[in-house]
């Protein structure tokens, strides 16, 4: 009963099921990069997170919440989700696309069954007949544990003062750079780290907005702007080349978001392996995978091996920036 309520809400919403025309810059290419919100333009405010109920006919409603993201030009795709967005009602398997167009002041997104607009912050739904059905209002999340203080024991990795924990990296206006490398080691610890993607509309894929944490320097979880993705184990809160992230948590580029990652190190006799590295991640406060046994290091991560390791912060040619990092060691 409820996937049939489901498959008939995709109908109402007038959002067709299918994949969006994601043509744009690859990575190598060198497109168009801004990490100032004031200069990122109209398309950019169209951006974003949306959410409200419909009627679905006999006096009932569905929640509902869609991503909107800029592909540059003018040009959208709508993702649609059933039962609220990610981390947040979402029924964790209905996606609903659709592409749309900035024209006058609005994004169209139409189909034989009904029309969704894009205007002032809000989303209007009309059915066929071009009566209205529903209504989503942008939303701005922020995570739970957005700069949230160092516990007491807690070593602080960067404050914003300066780079002195790190090999590498810089610092401008109080933020941290990637392409850098603590320069102390940890074996088990809770870690806390604050970053912001860049916002590049026409880039693609692994070209927007790349970067990643690397725990001990083996275990990269990804940093990248996959809002409104999949959420695959290459995006976002992904373990890169092994795990998936449960939800697609990414907030819309330029917007600060947060890991938490609880880490315990593999252990070994000697040179035999005898217990898998378990990591636990929440992406902006929500748990995207939970003592997850790692099975190796990650592509461009170092050998696993008894001895402690560095947190690396990727550089992979994209401006993201870091704040607020800070660890606690496992006693």
């Amino acid at each position: 009963m409820w996937r049939q309520a489901n498959a008939g809400l995709a109908l109402a919403l007038v959002l067709i099921v299918g994949v969006g025309n994601w043509a744009g810059a690859e990575e190598g290419d060198k497109p168009e990069t801004i990490t100032d919100v004031s200069k990122a333009g109209p398309d950019y405010q169209m951006q974003g997170e949306y959410e409200g109920a419909f009627d679905i006919g006999d006096g009932n409603t569905q929640s509902f919440g869609m991503h909107v993201i800029s592909l540059g030009d003018n040009k959208f795709h709508g993702v649609g989700y059933v039962g609220g967005l990610p981390g947040a009602g979402w029924d964790g398997f209905t996606r609903i696309e659709v592409d749309g167009e900035l024209a006058d002041g609005e994004v169209k997104f139409m189909a034989n069954e009904g029309s969704a607009t894009l205007k002032d912050g809000e989303v209007i739904v009309a059915g066929p007949d071009g009566a209205e059905i529903g209504k989503l209002k942008k939303v701005e999340r922020k995570s739970e544990t957005l700069g949230m203080a160092p516990p007491e024991g807690a070593i602080v990795l960067f404050d914003g003062k300066n780079a002195d924990a790190w090999e590498g990296g810089k610092v401008a206006d109080g933020l941290l750079s990637g392409g850098c490398k603590s320069k102390q080691k940890f074996q088990d610890f809770t870690l806390h780290v604050e970053f912001r993607t860049p916002y590049m509309p026409s880039a693609r894929g692994q070209a927007r907005g790349n970067s990643g944490v690397y725990v001990q320097d083996r275990y990269e979880v990804q940093v990248l702007d996959s809002f409104g993705l999949e959420g695959l184990n290459n995006e976002c809160g992904g373990i890169y080349s092994l795990k998936d992230p449960r939800e697609n948590m990414c907030y819309p580029p330029l917007t600060w978001q947060t890991y938490d990652i609880d880490f315990t190190a593999a252990k070994f006799d000697g040179d035999k392996k005898t217990a898998n590295a378990t990591i636990t991640c929440r992406h902006n406060g929500v748990i995207i995978y939970e003592n997850y046994e790692l099975q190796k290091e990650t592509p461009g991560g170092q050998p696993e091996s008894a001895a402690a390791g560095q947190i690396q912060l990727q550089d992979h040619g994209n401006p993201v920036v870091y704040r607020n990092i800070w660890i606690v060691e496992k006693k």
